[in-house]
C-alpha cells in the first residue's frame, strides 16, 4: 500500500514537472518582450547551474560516502571493484559530457529562443516534442535500430508537422524551422547524455556541468549580438526566474527524484504532457489561438510522442 502511495506521489510530482516545463514557453514569449533571445538564454542557465550547486553537492557527497562505505564494510568483492568509479576518470567523463551534451543543450535553446520571436509557444511546445521521435532514429546510426513502430511514430508526426507548420504554398516559417532544428539538437543532446550517464557516478553533476557550459555558449552570442543591461535583465526579471529557477533546477530536481520510483513508460507518457500545457498555457495567459488544421497536426505530433513511449510487450520464450 505505500508503494502504491509513493507511485502516485511520483506520478503526480513528473506531472508537475511537465506543468512548470509547458508554462516556461510562455515565459519565453514573455521574457523576450524586454531582452534579446542570446540574453534571456544566457540568464536562465545561470540560474539554473547555480540552483542545482547545492543539490549536485548533497548527491556526490551522498555517493561518495555510500561508495566508502563499502569499501569499508568489505560489501564489494575484489572481482567488483572496477565498479568503483575512478576519481580522475569520473571527474573527467563529466567535464567531457558537460562539454558535449552542453554544446547540445545551448544550441538547441538558442535555436528554440530564436524561433519562438517568430512562432507560438504552442506550436514550439508540439514541434520540440518530435525529439522524441527523433532519437531512436538517430540511433540507427549508432546501431540501435528502431522497430516498425517507430517508424510508423515517424510517418505520423511528420504529418502533424506538416500541418502544424507546412502552409498552403509550400513554405515553412522561419520560425518553426528554427523549432525543428532545436528538435533535432536535443535529439543530439539526449543521446549525448545517455551516452556520458553511464560513464559518471553523478547525473546531476553532469547536468550542471552541461547548463555551465550552455551557459557559456550563450554568453558569448549575447556579447557579440546583443547589448545586454541590467535594465532590461531587470524587466525581464521574473519570466527569467522562471525559466532558470523553476523549469531548469525545479523541474529538473522534481524528475530525478520521481522517475526512481515511476515505471519509465509511464514517466515519458506524463512528461510528454508538457507541449498539451504549454499550447494551453499560451491560450490562456497569451490568448493565442491555433487553426482547425494546427490543432489537428498537434493532435498527431502528441500521438506520435506517446506511440513512441508506450512499452513494447514481448512474449517470453519458454
Amino acid at each position: 500500500m505505500k508503494k502504491d502511495k509513493i507511485k502516485i506521489i511520483s506520478s503526480l510530482l513528473l506531472l508537475l514537472t511537465a506543468f512548470i516545463w509547458g508554462i516556461a514557453f510562455v515565459a519565453q514569449t514573455v521574457g523576450m518582450e524586454h531582452v534579446g533571445p542570446w540574453t534571456f538564454v544566457c540568464t536562465r542557465y545561470i540560474l539554473s547551474t547555480f540552483v542545482l550547486l547545492p543539490v549536485t553537492f548533497i548527491m556526490v557527497r551522498r555517493g561518495n560516502n555510500a561508495c566508502a562505505a563499502d569499501k569499508t564494510t568489505g560489501a564489494k568483492m575484489a572481482a567488483g571493484d572496477d565498479d568503483i568509479p575512478n576519481t580522475s576518470d569520473n571527474l573527467r567523463q563529466t567535464l567531457l559530457g558537460g562539454l558535449c551534451c552542453g554544446f547540445f543543450l545551448g544550441a538547441a535553446s538558442i535555436a528554440q529562443q530564436v524561433g519562438m520571436l517568430q512562432t507560438s509557444p504552442g506550436k514550439a511546445g508540439f514541434i520540440t516534442a518530435l525529439y522524441v521521435v527523433l532519437v531512436p532514429i538517430l540511433g540507427f546510426f549508432i546501431g540501435k535500430r528502431p522497430g516498425l513502430r517507430i517508424w510508423l511514430c515517424v510517418v505520423i508526426g511528420l504529418t502533424g508537422l506538416y500541418l502544424i507548420s507546412v502552409k498552403e504554398n509550400f513554405t515553412i516559417d522561419k520560425g518553426d524551422a528554427l523549432v525543428m532544428l532545436c528538435a533535432l539538437l536535443f535529439s543530439l543532446q539526449i543521446l549525448s547524455a545517455d551516452h556520458f550517464s553511464r560513464r559518471v557516478s553523478s547525473t546531476v553533476a553532469l547536468a550542471n556541468a552541461e547548463f555551465f557550459v550552455a551557459t557559456l555558449i550563450a554568453m558569448i552570442g549575447m556579447f557579440l549580438f546583443e547589448t545586454p543591461n541590467f535594465a532590461d535583465i531587470r524587466s525581464a526579471a521574473i519570466p527569467i526566474l522562471y525559466a532558470g529557477v523553476f523549469s531548469g533546477g525545479v523541474a529538473y530536481t522534481l524528475q530525478i527524484v520521481a522517475q526512481k520510483n515511476t515505471d519509465p513508460a509511464i514517466a515519458s507518457l506524463l512528461m510528454s504532457l508538457e507541449s498539451v500545457f504549454a499550447l494551453l498555457a499560451g491560450f490562456v495567459i497569451l490568448h493565442q489561438m491555433l487553426t482547425i488544421r494546427e490543432l489537428i497536426g498537434c493532435g498527431l505530433v502528441l500521438a506520435a510522442v506517446i506511440l513512441a513511449e508506450l512499452p513494447v510487450h514481448r512474449k517470453k520464450s519458454q
